[in-house]
């Protein structure tokens, strides 16, 4: 057997090391929040070669005793914390009091100190764990640490370093957190020679979000704000418009510190269920405050995890507080010339009329390319010139005109689920050219007819584009409406209110359809036999892997019963492992709208479009579909007049 040995200090704090300084960033992280937790009020961090030479960083916090100076590079020695109790009313970011004494040990490490109250500094020096003797120096108050080739004496950890640029861009993440969640601190990085960010003391966080993300999303944030007893909200959330593939701008504080939480996370995807595409994550700077005794931070060696006294309380108000924020802010989609390819910059316009310029000269010449596969090969531009109108590449322009004052608007009662189907139609094919009815120019469309305002006073005039687009005039300008995406709204909020009250219009079969299941489908349906009967989908077990389907929505009666279960199955085994019993129904809802819902292609007769725009202001959030799919895009008048060159 081997015998068993006490570790020396040396191997302990090298597998400390690799505990809490994974990379340059981790020492960079340490170091920032011990000078946090010095009361500085500036923070100047210098880096060289990603951190892997030199990491400085400099404040000018209370500093450190010169007696006390041995004691930084101790295991476990700290000024934070005195007893065990303390563990679990944490005021500061450090409280183990092994970061230095861990980096020390890898690293040629250079300590500089002094107090505010005394004449001069102190400096120590440590190299690979070995310690000289404290001198006296001059510096200013407060402390400087200078970390020189890191990992020195430990190639192993070394070796898996990344690349300059790699190693740079996770300590300027680490910097980030920081410097968003104490935005009253003078913050400085330097990467060699280049500043690459001085940001000043600012009262306000989204200045913060400006520098480091840009005013497009800064300006766009929604402000969010809430308080019980103990614990306060307050921060930003990013405007739905704006998204990521992935949860990295999501900044979560809590009494100063940088969090991951993943229930919290769950409760920003779940305030934005149906307001983003699946596949995207919101944008948060969230910051929160609670009593140290309800929170647990001594989870994880990083401090990153942390663990809540009420995890569910602190769920629910982060998810009410947004929803709430939500349904109260006018979400809509408005035209922006920054979204415009060819209107990025003052100087956009310029360059973009030289460029129409010389393609009207080319196509003077005729060297412009006519056939289709050309041009369907090219990216596609808001700009491009098509000057021969009886071109047979030109679709006709398809408008559906609507005199609202020969319907009266907001007299047509409210219709139906179904009802809003286009008449006329099969499984959403529009009719052939032949059957369309003529437009009429002088019966229909009017173009000095004045406005007539709708029931709320907002639309105007509504015509059918294209057969899938409505627009319409408003106070700010012109709105032009995707029918599917604000239909399938409209027909997600009745359905779900009516699923959860259980008064979901049912059609039962005279004879019931068996339909024949693999084991893991019939798995599938067996487990979700409720949530189907919600949603109004019975079906019972008919013997081995064969079901029979004895009623399904009426809502969907254009679609056979077999086809809608297969539907619903595929959706059950993609989500449903994933997905709790509410998750589930949401799904299946989202799925049962999209299908009853108008299509793009579909004409729509004027009664239609007066009643789908009229039930438009009746929903929760018209603003998207169930998908993440804005329903309407607002071009203000501003825009169509700086378009047109009229200002």
């Amino acid at each position: 057997m081997p015998k068993i040995q006490q570790l020396s200090p040396s191997v302990v704090n090298k597998i400390a090391a690799g505990e809490v300084i994974e990379r340059p960033a981790s020492a960079v992280k340490e170091l920032m929040e011990n000078s946090l937790d010095a009361g500085s009020t500036r923070v100047d961090v210098t880096i060289e070669h990603g951190g892997t030479e030199l990491i400085r960083i400099a404040d000018n916090g209370c500093g450190i005793a010169p007696e006390d100076m041995p004691l930084t590079i101790a295991s476990h020695a700290t000024s934070k914390i005195r007893s065990a109790e303390e563990l679990f009313h944490v005021h500061t970011l450090g409280f183990r009091g092994e970061a230095l004494a861990s980096i020390s040990e890898v690293s040629q490490f250079l300590l500089r100190s002094r107090p505010h109250d005394a004449d001069c500094g102190n400096e120590m020096l440590v190299h690979g764990g070995s310690v000289q003797e404290a001198q006296p120096c001059g510096c200013p108050p407060g402390t400087i640490i200078e970390i020189r080739n890191l990992f020195f004496n430990t190639p192993v950890r070394k070796k898996f370093l990344k690349t300059t640029q790699t190693e740079f861009g996770h300590i300027s993440e680490a910097f980030t957190r920081i410097a968003l969640a104490h935005p009253d601190v003078h913050f400085t990085l330097k990467h060699g020679a280049r500043l690459v960010h001085d940001l000043p003391p600012s009262a306000d966080l989204r200045e913060r979000v400006r520098v480091f993300f840009g005013a497009e999303i800064a300006d766009q944030l929604i402000d969010v704000e809430s308080s019980n007893d103990q614990v306060t909200l307050r921060g930003f959330v990013g405007n739905p418009r704006f998204s990521r593939s992935n949860n990295r701008m999501q900044y979560l504080f809590l009494n100063g510190r940088y969090i991951k939480d993943r229930a919290l996370q769950h409760a920003l995807g779940e305030a934005y269920r149906g307001l983003l595409l699946h596949g995207r994550y919101p944008i948060a700077f969230l910051r929160m405050q609670m009593p140290p005794e309800m929170v647990d931070v001594n989870v994880h060696p990083t401090k990153l995890e942390v663990r809540f006294q009420d995890s569910g309380r602190i769920y629910s108000q982060l998810l009410g507080t947004l929803r709430q924020k939500f349904l109260a802010t006018d979400l809509t989609s408005t035209y922006r010339p920054a979204e415009d390819a060819d209107a990025n910059s003052s100087s956009g316009d310029a360059q973009s009329a030289d460029a129409l310029r010389q393609e009207l000269v080319a196509w003077a010449k005729g060297a412009v390319p006519g056939s289709s596969s050309e041009t369907e090969s090219q990216p596609s531009r808001q700009t491009d010139l098509d000057l021969d109108f009886r071109s047979d590449q030109r679709a006709p322009l398809q408008l559906n005109p609507i005199n609202r004052s020969a319907v009266g608007a907001g007299s047509l009662p409210l219709p139906p689920i179904p009802s809003g189907l286009p008449r006329g139609t099969s499984q959403g094919q529009p009719l052939p050219d032949a059957q369309q009815p003529p437009l009429s120019p002088e019966t229909d469309f009017d173009p000095a007819m004045s406005p007539q305002p709708s029931s709320t006073g907002s639309l105007h005039r509504a015509i059918q584009l294209h057969n899938r687009y409505l627009i319409t005039e408003t106070d700010e300008g012109m709105a032009v409406i995707d029918q599917h995406a604000l239909h399938e709204r409209i027909l997600y909020e009745e359905l779900r209110e009516k699923a959860l009250a259980r008064r979901l219009e049912v059609q039962r079969l005279l004879v019931p359809e068996t339909l024949n299941l693999s084991a893991q489908e019939f798995a599938a349906v067996a487990a979700a036999t409720e949530t189907l009967a919600q949603i109004g989908i019975e079906v019972e077990a008919f013997g081995g892997d064969t079901i029979l389907i004895r009623s399904y929505p009426a809502i969907l009666g254009r679609r056979k019963p077999a086809e809608i279960l297969r539907e619903i199955i595929d959706q059950l085994l993609t989500e449903g492992k994933n997905l709790e019993k509410r998750d589930l129904l949401d799904e299946l809802l989202h799925m049962m709208s999209c299908k009853a819902a108008i299509k793009a292609g579909d004409r729509l007769s004027r009664e239609e479009i007066d009643a789908l725009l009229d039930l438009r202001h009746l929903c929760q959030d018209a603003h998207h579909c169930p998908h993440g799919r804005p329903t309407s895009l607002v071009f203000t008048k501003e825009e169509l007049d700086r378009r047109f060159q009229r200002t």
